[in-house]
């Protein structure tokens, strides 16, 4: 039964606006987001035309009671390199890491402020996200050290145009720096997984 509610929530969401989407939007944007949100309308792909790298870095507080600034953790090419030669990768592997950026970047203004409470619930989404990815990249430097902040970039690159194409499309990178935004404890120690 509840395999059939599901699918019948994410029907509604990637269907066109109907009647009941109109009715009904509210509760099924509750249950679609952020975990199952799509970036596409059925009947009517929008192909990403831009590559976008998730980076972090993190401010840690290592055993010995020091704090440290890590390099930039390339959490997209991570991904990338999980589902390199994978021939069944999963849906968190190709679309986790995605998925949480494009939440944040919708619900965030240009200078980086959420939007309403949706806003609050990106930015946790994404914090969390990417503080078990540094876990598990082993960033705090082993057993007693911790993640105190995070702060989270993305790199956009324009996908070139086919050489055939008169399109003219610049491919320099363009930068989208957060804020730090502070780990929680119990997140620093792994405890919210």
């Amino acid at each position: 039964m509840a395999a059939l509610v599901h699918l019948g929530m994410v029907f509604l969401h990637v269907a066109p606006s109907n009647t009941v989407t109109k009715q009904h939007g509210k509760a099924i944007d509750e249950w679609i987001y952020p975990e199952f949100e799509q970036n596409w309308k059925l009947f009517a792909p929008n192909p990403l035309q831009q590559n976008i790298e998730v980076q972090v870095r993190a401010d840690v507080r290592t055993v010995d009671g020091t704090t440290r600034t890590t390099g930039w953790y390339d959490l997209s090419a991570e991904d990338g390199a999980a589902i390199d030669g994978n021939l069944l990768p999963s849906h968190t592997e190709q679309n986790e890491l995605r998925r949480a950026w494009d939440f944040l970047t919708a619900t965030h203004d240009s200078s980086n402020r959420p939007i309403g409470l949706r806003g609050t619930l990106a930015e946790t989404y994404l914090r969390r996200i990417v503080v078990l990815r540094l876990d598990r990249d082993d960033a705090a430097g082993g057993q007693g050290g911790a993640v105190e902040r995070v702060q989270v970039r993305s790199r956009t690159t324009n996908v070139p145009p086919p050489e055939w194409s008169d399109e003219q499309v610049s491919t320099t990178p363009q930068y989208r720096l957060l804020p730090w935004w502070p780990v929680p404890a119990d997140e620093a120690a792994g405890g919210i997984r």
